[in-house]
C-alpha cells in the first residue's frame, strides 16, 4: 500500500493513505493548504454561535427602545421609522452572515466526507488486487 509523501511535524513520514491521483494525504497536499488554513482558522475568530444571537438580541432591545422613543415623542415618526429600517437592515446582515458561514462549514463538511469515502474506495480497491 502506498503512504503520504508528506513529513509531519515531528520530522517522521506521513503514514496516511495519499488521495487517488495525488502522492499526498488530505493534510499534505500542497492544493488544499489554503482550505485547511481556513479551517483552522475559523477555531479561534468565530467566538461560537452565541455571539449572532447576541448581536441580535442587541438589535432587538434597540427596537424596542426605539419604539418606546417614538411613542413617548422624543423621537419624530419618520426619523424612527428610518432608524427601524436601518437597524432591520443591521439584522439582515447579522442573519446572512451568520447563514453563509454555516453552508460554508457544511460544504467543508461535505468535502471532508466525500474525500474520506474515496480514500475508503481507493484502500478498498487495493486490497482488492
Amino acid at each position: 500500500m502506498r503512504t503520504c509523501s508528506g513529513i509531519r511535524v515531528d520530522g517522521g513520514r506521513c503514514g496516511a493513505q495519499p488521495m487517488r491521483g495525488s502522492q499526498y494525504c488530505l493534510n499534505h497536499d500542497p492544493d488544499y493548504e489554503d482550505a485547511r488554513r481556513r479551517r483552522s482558522s475559523k477555531g479561534g475568530n468565530r467566538g461560537g454561535r452565541g455571539r449572532p444571537t447576541s448581536e441580535l438580541k442587541r438589535l432587538g432591545a434597540r427596537f424596542e427602545e426605539l419604539a418606546q422613543q417614538v411613542l413617548e415623542g422624543e423621537i419624530e415618526r419618520g426619523v424612527g421609522a428610518v432608524a427601524g429600517q436601518l437597524l432591520n437592515g443591521a439584522r439582515a446582515c447579522i442573519r446572512d452572515s451568520l447563514a453563509a458561514r454555516e453552508q460554508e462549514e457544511l460544504i467543508e463538511r461535505l468535502e471532508r466526507l466525500e474525500q474520506a469515502l474515496e480514500q475508503e474506495q481507493d484502500s478498498g480497491a487495493s486490497y482488492a488486487s
